[in-house]
């Protein structure tokens, strides 16, 4: 039996190039999905597992784990389109759509949707309720308002991640100060120093470019409108359904069943306020997404979605990259890396920088989150310890290079998702996406500077 190699730094490198310049240039240059290009990134991996005598046997088994880790996931992407739908369906998103059009004008709504998807994301402490239900009608609401499609998601899509990154109900702020060890209060109190200036310079931006959008009511809203109140029974009972999944949310309820509940009280909606008892229509819903003709060609682009079926370009995406995630990690890379990153570590600036780094890579090469916490808070925990760096540094720069950077990359679990739902691809919102990015670059600047950062006190 031939024994298994470790891959080498060079050829660790070599092959973490190949990978991104085949993604990047097929997603640019090709003007390609990213599904094949991974696919590819898939069978270089494997024959580079094969080469490092690494059996195909483990290979497929790795596989078999990327996949059986990721299934929640794939649940809650399965389950939020079918969500869409049935609020579609039972006149709960054009309610909001009804309401919104009646009070938001185009000029204020980039920081309305930001405030109004982090207040409910803060509520709930997940991004996915949040863009799956009110990120959806406030995306509906910026496209009848004439507002550039990839600013809205990026204002929505700011706005929702900041409750993902700060609500105590978080799975990830639980995950970042649990696996390292830091009370969640004190984890969450930390994340402040980068947080909130980065929230604030995100507001003062989105208030500025919604000063370029004329006050004037957009021509056809008033139509708009009309065809709502025609079409659905325009009533804040329809509201009752996401009302119950944001309780339960808070209440931490698990998010699948708390989806599930949303549907059920969805479909009881349906048929209360919009007369929809047929369960035909409902299974064909449930399948296909809401689907109907209003006579206004702008109504029918936002309230025809949803659906299990819409679902299928992401969740396809998210077991391509989980099957590339586990393989990655089976031949070695990603440790081979977080030791390249650690030979740097003799500096609190270097430590929180290599971090960062790290936890960037991971999420770029997985395109799973949780894994960009994991990983890197285990390999540079010993690190802080070394040079006497509060652990609760470590924690939020997990925070700001995890959660936030996953929804910047397009085979990510989040920026699939978030995608695929708002209708606007990652690479058209990232120019807005100024919270997703603007946090990480404060914790590497502070770590530098020393802003925010305390060291323990020395033992005598």
């Amino acid at each position: 039996m031939m024994e298994e190699k470790k891959i080498s730094l060079g050829s660790a490198m070599l092959l973490l190039i190949v990978m991104m310049a085949l993604i990047v240039t097929s997603m640019t240059l090709l003007q390609a999905e990213p599904h094949i290009p991974l696919l590819f990134c898939i069978v270089l991996v494997s024959i580079i597992g094969i080469f490092l005598n690494i059996k195909w046997q483990e290979l497929e088994k790795a596989m078999v784990k990327g996949l059986t880790d990721g299934t929640k996931a794939i649940l809650i992407l399965s389950l939020v389109g079918i969500v869409i739908a049935v609020w579609m369906m039972s006149g709960t998103v054009p309610t909001i759509l009804f309401y919104g059009l009646t009070i938001i004008s185009p000029e204020w709504f980039a920081i309305s949707a930001l405030l109004i998807c982090m207040i409910v994301s803060s509520f709930t402490g997940s991004s996915f309720t949040t863009i799956g239900s009110v990120g959806v009608a406030m995306m509906g609401i910026g496209l009848a308002l004439g507002v550039n499609p990839a600013m809205a998601a990026g204002a929505i899509i700011c706005g929702a991640c900041f409750g993902d990154k700060m609500s105590p109900l978080s799975d990830t702020t639980n995950l970042a100060s649990g696996a390292i060890g830091v009370d969640l209060f004190t984890h969450i109190k930390h994340l402040m120093w980068t947080t909130i200036p980065s929230f604030l310079i995100t507001a003062v931006l989105f208030l500025f470019i919604g000063r370029t959008y004329s006050a004037s009511e957009p021509e056809g809203v008033q139509a708009m409108l009309a065809t709502l109140d025609a079409s659905f029974s325009i009533s804040m009972l329809t509201l009752l359904s996401p009302l119950v999944v944001v309780v339960l949310a808070f209440m931490r309820f698990p998010t699948i069943p708390a989806l599930a509940i949303g549907i059920g009280t969805g479909l009881l909606t349906a048929g209360l306020i919009q007369g929809s008892w047929t369960i035909s229509e409902w299974f064909t819903v449930i399948q296909n997404g809401f689907s109907t003709e209003t006579g206004n060609e702008s109504i029918d682009a936002i309230v025809n979605a949803g659906g299990l079926q819409s679902m299928m370009w992401s969740i396809s995406l998210v077991i391509i990259a989980l099957l590339l995630g586990s393989l990655i990690q089976r031949v070695g890379l990603i440790d081979r890396l977080l030791t390249f990153f650690r030979s740097f570590l003799n500096s609190r600036g270097n430590v929180i920088g290599a971090t960062a780094a790290s936890s960037i890579s991971v999420n770029a090469l997985t395109g799973e989150q949780y894994l960009s916490i994991l990983l890197p808070g285990k390999a540079f925990e010993k690190h802080y310890e070394r040079l006497n760096i509060e652990k609760k540094n470590l924690s939020r720069t997990l925070e700001d290079a995890g959660t936030l950077v996953n929804p910047l990359i397009p085979w990510g679990v989040s920026g699939a998702f978030f995608a695929s739902t708002l209708g606007v691809a990652v690479i058209d919102y990232i120019p807005y996406a100024f919270f997703l990015f603007l946090s990480p670059i404060l914790t590497i600047l502070f770590g530098y500077l020393g802003i925010g950062v305390g060291k323990k006190a020395a033992h005598s």
